[in-house]
Formats: structure tokens, sequence, C-alpha cells
């Protein structure tokens, strides 16, 4: 048996994966045609070509977050800006607000003293390097970097305790070092570690995967595999499901992989790197051995529903909070991060999923309006999202280190 793909044809470079094959008449001229055989009895042949395309950094000037667009009745402004490189978000129930700085290597408390939606206080509390992903779990901060894994108990003024590491032996990062936690409603500690590449088989069967170990470290293990870097996850609040934002291949054209929402769910193996969106074989990595295409897709949980490609999913929230209508309760949340991949930007915009009795139905845009000059700049990457004590969602940007409130008046 046989798959036959469209692959769309934009702006050649050099990525190394461009195979020759000829053009059919009866197809648009910018579509090839690409055979992928079951097995490497045949040859494989792909026109795979992308395009590079970041827009320009523009600043985020009052004209600019003037013009962001929302929903009618909700409102936008600055939490907190000058902030560094703010990635992902944690709020305890006391109001403390935490974010991440990878770059910087800490971890910094930001509180609204005065309920006014602006952060008036800020104070680093620790010092980790590559200090990413966060979670408060029993009056707890539990920080993960590429390889450690890092305690400290929140004082009442939001300070931290010093630190106590918990471990240093996670994967290596490669190409995917952005770690991020979580603990589910079993009490068990989640752990993402993304694929050190774009597409490849991993020597190391912990890459690709999200891990599941007890409160403490020990016991650590795969939860569910073939996950070439899920980010932003979480467990809808009615059904305890774990729902995850999967990251697509790179080079496979513009629409080429779409953002995958999956069901995680134990043991599962979601395809990475073999099979890819609704059931496709990646042209550049083989299944090993004698399985085929075939056979490795029966293994293959596929997405519930998939996104633009190269939108870039990273933090996810569920809104459990009463600030907003009642229909956004137990929706979800995604900060889009934006693509360079791609001839058109598609993501630098926060999406709302659709959830009815327990399922997600779609994708609706909610806060948009990140890309200026006819699409040509932005002013921000969006990463972290958390919904604050107020039920107001912050949204941080670590390209110009704004963090942003979205509240409904």
């Amino acid at each position: 048996m046989k798959t036959w793909l469209k692959l769309a044809v934009a702006l050649t470079v050099s990525t190394g994966l461009v195979t020759g094959c000829s053009k059919d008449d009866d197809e648009d001229e910018d579509v090839w045609e690409s055979m992928i055989p079951e097995t490497d009895k045949e040859p494989t042949t792909a026109g795979v070509q992308g395009f590079v395309f970041r827009p320009a950094l523009a600043p985020p000037s009052a004209e600019n977050v003037q013009q962001l667009r929302v929903p009618a009745g909700f409102a936008v402004n600055k939490f907190a800006e000058g902030l560094g490189k703010p990635r992902i978000l944690a709020v305890s129930s006391a109001g403390h607000v935490y974010y991440s700085d990878r770059e910087a290597g800490t971890v910094t408390l930001l509180q609204d003293t005065n309920a006014d939606g602006v952060s008036d206080r800020k104070q680093v509390v620790a010092n980790i390097r590559q200090a990413h992903g966060l979670t408060i779990h029993n009056g707890n901060l539990y920080i993960v970097a590429v390889r450690e894994l890092y305690v400290a108990g929140i004082n009442m003024d939001g300070t931290l305790q010093t630190p106590r590491q918990l471990l240093n032996n996670l994967p290596d990062g490669g190409q995917h070092p952005n770690r991020t936690i979580a603990f589910g409603p079993d009490g068990k500690l989640y752990i993402t570690v993304g694929s050190t590449c774009n597409s490849c088989p991993e020597p190391n069967k912990e890459n690709a995967t999200i891990l599941i170990a007890d409160a403490d470290g020990t016991n650590r293990r795969i939860f569910a595999k073939g996950l070439r870097n899920t980010i932003g996850f979480g467990w809808h609040p009615t059904t305890n499901e774990l729902w995850g934002m999967d990251h697509g291949i790179d080079w496979l054209g513009d629409d080429e992989q779409k953002e995958e929402l999956n069901k995680i769910t134990a043991g599962a193996n979601y395809g990475w790197p073999y099979i890819y969106g609704e059931g496709k074989y990646n042209p550049s990595d083989r299944p090993k051995g004698d399985t085929t295409y075939a056979q490795y897709l029966k293994l293959t949980t596929l997405p519930t529903l998939t996104y633009q490609a190269h939108a870039a999913p990273m933090a996810m929230a569920f809104y459990t909070a009463t600030q907003f209508p009642q229909e956004y309760r137990n929706d979800a949340f995604v900060a889009m991060r934006g693509s360079w991949n791609r001839s058109t930007p598609s993501g630098y915009k926060v999406v709302r999923v659709h959830f009815e009795n327990g399922q997600p139905t779609r994708f609706d845009d909610f806060l948009t309006g990140f890309l200026v000059n006819n699409n040509r700049s932005q002013f921000a990457r969006l990463v972290g999202v958390a919904v604050n004590r107020d039920g107001a969602l912050l949204v941080s940007d670590d390209t110009n280190g704004v963090i942003y409130r979205v509240a409904y008046r």
C-alpha cells in the first residue's frame, strides 16, 4: 500500500529535505505530488520546501495595545512590563503571581496589592539556571529547568524558602528544552519533555514524552509518548481528562504539520516522528525495522482537534473562575506564540478552546492584534497563560517583557 500526500511548495530553503519529483499537470502549479511507500523497498519522493518569515519586532506602545481585540465586554491592559523575558506563569491562592525567565535564570514574584489590575510589587524570589516550568502544589512552588526539578516552600508574603533539588537527571534539551510541569487530580507530578530535534528517532526514550512521578520526583516513568513538544496541558475540570497541545513538525510546508490538541491517556503513543496529523506519514523518518507506516499508524492515537500549522501552542489554562461569563466556564485558553516557518504568519494570539460535555469542539480567537503593519511586524510572542485570583486572564510575552491582563468589565 502507498500513501500519497500533497505538499505545498513555497520558497526553497536549504533544509536538506528537498528531493526531485515530477509535477502533476492536473494540480495547481504550486503543489507537488509525493509518494511514501510502506517500506524502504521502494523509493520515497517528497517535494518538501518551506518559508522563513519572522515578523519584525515592534514596541508595546499605547497605540499598539489600544488596538488589541477581545470579545465584547472584555478589556485588555498591561498587568506588568519591563520584566525581561517572562515565560511560564503560576498564581497562588493568595494572589501571588510568579513568572519564570529562562534566559535570566530567575523566578520573579508580582502582586497587585491595591486591586487596580496592575502589579505594584516585583521581587526576584529564586535564581535557578534555565528555570522554566512552574506549578504550585500544597503550599510549594515547583520549578523545572532543563534537567533539574526543584521545590520551594511559599512564605506568607509570597517569597520562597530555599529551593531544594528533587531531580537532576531529566533528558537533555536539544531543540526543545522548555520543560513544563503540573499536578494532576491523582496527586502525581506530570513533566513534559520535548524532542531534541525537529524530526528524528530519539536515543533517549524519555524525550518526546510526558513523564509522571510522585510529588518528590521518585518513581518517574513515561506516561505517554510520541509527543514532539507538548508545553501546554491540563485536566478538564469536570471530566479530569488530560488534554495537551502538541507542536507540529517544521519544514513540511505552509499548512503542514498542523498543531494538535490531544486527549492524553496513560500508555498512549501519539505518533511522532513517523505519523502526524490525521494519520499522515512523515516522509523524512520511517518506522524502525520491519514495521510499516500502516502498522505504526495502528499504534498511534490521533488528535481530537487540529489548529493552523506553525502557530506554536504554548501554555494552556482551563477557566474555572467566575469573573468571565458562564459560557467560558471550563473552556481552555491557549497562547499561540507565532510562526517563523510559514510564508504568512500564524499564531501571535490567544485562542479559546470550546468544550461541550467535556469534549473540545472548536478553537475561537480570544485575544488578537499583536500582528501590526499589515502582518509585517509583531509586538508580542506569547508564552504563559494563567488565571489570576480575581478571575482575570494573564498572558506573558517574552519579547517585549510584558504580562497582559484580560478582564470582563
